[in-house]
């Protein structure tokens, strides 16, 4: 059954679901891919599906009137994405790269928030720790250093981007970047020289190496978290 066989499950949602629920819920659900660019949903659109996020990133953003972005949050796996108990989407999201989502019909998903408090507990949780989160990136955007916003980002990344990995001190990581140095400047409210120069002084320092224009290898992880002020 492909609920069994999910990778993301054990530490998103679905988790919280017995075999039999599982074995209930995946007649409903879809894998849906998105190719890395292409967009998942858009700003003030109709909802009509939620998803937990298997594998990738996406990119969550607004637009000004004036054409503007704002890159506002990231997701990765085993993330969900919707506002549950919404009508209408406040941001876009895009595939930062390429991206497999676990689609369940919004009707469906919502009776089963309903009917089990394990799962609703789960989504809770989930909920309150995406607000920490985003508060957190509050500091991060009001307080910290150009140096320190891009330490940051690349640490958030980092422990997002593989569940498997258990990070520590000490820990290697390697990864291709999702975003480019344009969204990285709109994420950290930085210009895109900027984004540029300090990933230059985190290089020679020694903290990352940078191949093949987006790969980041990261050789100690705590150093990098020593850097995020």
């Amino acid at each position: 059954m492909l609920c069994r066989g999910c990778h993301a499950r054990h530490k998103g949602l679905c988790g919280a679901l017995s075999a039999a629920e599982l074995t209930a819920l995946s007649r409903y659900t879809r894998v849906i891919k998105h190719k890395a660019g292409s967009e998942i949903a858009g700003e003030e659109t109709e909802i009509h599906t939620y998803a937990n996020v298997m594998s990738g990133v996406i990119k969550l953003s607004r637009v000004l009137e004036d054409g503007r972005q704002q890159v506002i949050g990231l997701k990765f796996s085993p993330d969900f994405m919707g506002r549950i108990y919404g009508t209408d989407n406040i941001v876009a999201a895009q595939a930062a790269s390429d991206v497999e989502l676990c689609q369940i019909p919004k009707k469906v998903l919502e009776v089963l928030v309903e009917a089990n408090r394990a799962f609703e507990r789960r989504l809770m949780i989930q909920t309150l720790r995406e607000l920490d989160e985003a508060r957190e990136w509050m500091v991060t955007l009001g307080r910290k250093t150009a140096s320190e916003r891009l330490a940051s980002c690349l640490y958030l990344i980092a422990l997002h981007i593989d569940p498997s990995i258990e990070v520590g001190e000490g820990t290697r990581i390697a990864y291709d970047l999702p975003l480019t140095r344009a969204d990285i400047a709109d994420f950290l409210g930085l210009s895109l020289e900027t984004v540029s120069r300090q990933m230059t002084l985190l290089r020679k320092s020694g903290v990352i190496r940078v191949t093949r224009k987006r790969h980041i290898e990261i050789g100690d992880i705590g150093k990098l978290r020593k850097l995020c002020g």
